[in-house]
């Protein structure tokens, strides 16, 4: 029986509230408060979290009329392109739907480079997020596997074949990999399986990294904690329309990819259907690799390059470590913001040097930015940890503002 003076719609509001507090979540979600003084830099991990829905949503889509087989895949792709209502759409999208996350991610991790934000108590936070970036490459390799074009092929072949260098065991983890003895129909069924299964991992890590983000509270361009309410306004409507400025950015950019430069970033020779005879002059990632591609290429040894290139990545999970200052962020150390500049600039050469024919003096400039990402990592971080001079920090966020 309804209560006197209580509408229909807030009993059952308060009925589904008692046994799942799904209205009191997004009221506390809204009413969150945040560090005032978050700049655009920010907004990039909501950027990251539209376009990975994007990717589930239209690859859901294109699931239904894809053929996980190799007599089939690449005829298929094309069948959606061509046949399906809005298919060339769906598939651009997604396609470049794939640079424009990642494009996010890098930009995330930059910005949690420069600000500190891998520091105490946020290491877990961190954590998450390179867990996150470990996955997406891994779907995101998958995903370039499916169309079943000539580099897609080989491109499988290249990268499945890294792991013979394991000793002892490394050519039965590539017969285990591939299914068989050759990148054939029982390696696509499985890349299509766990491609269309990762992004649902992908966004329970992502839901997981919101929570851990939630305990400590968002890092800020100070690295100065919140000490009082006045350091901090709600989410919701500072950070909310200011997320939708951003995604507004976001889209536009997307859009004019997708309508106007759609295979701009990709690779031609993936418009030739696989051919295991054919090997292409030059078997080149997607650009999102291109910079850990160039690391695995710059050293001769094949076992030394796998190492080095999976070490590039895992170094980030041991970074609040390596750098122990205690102050955060880059705008209060000097020395510290000049050499994450160049280690941003180098990462970028290295992405360059990746996209080129391994030949002099490509190989020479990629050891060179090899040799400094990792110097930049165990020796320029550690040294500065312990003798670089710092800014005077503001007391509060408020004060910083004020000054």
């Amino acid at each position: 029986m309804k209560k006197k003076g209580v509408s229909l719609s807030d009993s059952i509001v308060n009925w589904i509230e008692y046994r799942l507090p799904i209205f009191g979540f997004i009221k506390h979600s809204a009413n969150y408060r945040v560090p005032k003084n978050l700049n655009y830099a920010w907004n990039f991990g909501s950027m990251a979290g539209i376009a990975l829905l994007m990717q589930i949503v239209t690859g859901l889509f294109l699931a239904m009329q894809y053929t996980p087989h190799v007599k089939m895949a690449f005829d298929s792709v094309e069948n959606i392109m061509r046949n399906v209502n809005y298919g060339w759409l769906i598939r651009y999208t997604h396609a470049v739907g794939a640079s424009m996350f990642f494009a996010a991610i890098y930009i995330h991790i930059g910005r949690g480079l420069y600000y500190g934000s891998y520091k105490s108590p946020r290491e877990l936070v961190w954590f998450f997020g390179i867990f996150i970036f470990v996955a997406t490459m891994a779907t995101a390799f998958m995903g370039y596997v499916l169309p079943w074009g000539q580099m897609s092929y080989w491109g499988a072949n290249v990268i499945t074949n890294l792991f013979s260098a394991v000793p002892f065991i490394g050519d039965d983890i590539v017969i285990w990999l591939w299914g068989g003895f050759s990148v054939d129909n029982p390696t696509l069924n499985r890349f299509f399986a766990l491609h269309f299964l990762l992004p649902f991992v992908i966004l329970g890590l992502v839901i997981i990294h919101v929570i851990a983000l939630h305990v400590h509270g968002s890092n800020n361009p100070t690295g100065v904690e919140i000490k009082s309410k006045k350091d901090s306004i709600p989410f919701h409507p500072y950070y909310t329309v200011k997320d939708f400025f951003g995604f507004g950015i976001f889209f536009i950019i997307y859009f004019y990819f997708v309508f106007f430069k759609p295979n701009l970033l990709g690779h031609p020779d993936n418009y030739i259907d696989a051919n295991p005879l054919v090997t292409p002059a030059h078997i080149v990632p997607e650009w999102y690799f291109l910079p850990f591609y160039a690391i695995l290429r710059s050293i001769p040894d094949k076992l030394a390059g796998v190492v080095a290139m999976f070490s590039a990545i895992l170094i980030l999970f041991v970074l609040p470590w390596l750098d122990s200052c205690k102050v955060k962020s880059a705008n209060y150390r000097p020395l510290f913001r000049i050499f994450t500049c160049i280690f941003f600039i180098n990462f970028i050469v290295l992405g360059y040097l990746g996209g080129e024919v391994a030949e002099e003096p490509y190989i020479t400039f990629s050891q060179i930015s090899t040799i400094w990402y990792f110097t930049h990592f165990l020796i320029i971080l550690p040294l500065l940890s312990k003798f670089e001079k710092t800014k005077t920090l503001p007391n509060s966020i408020s004060e910083s503002q004020i000054k």
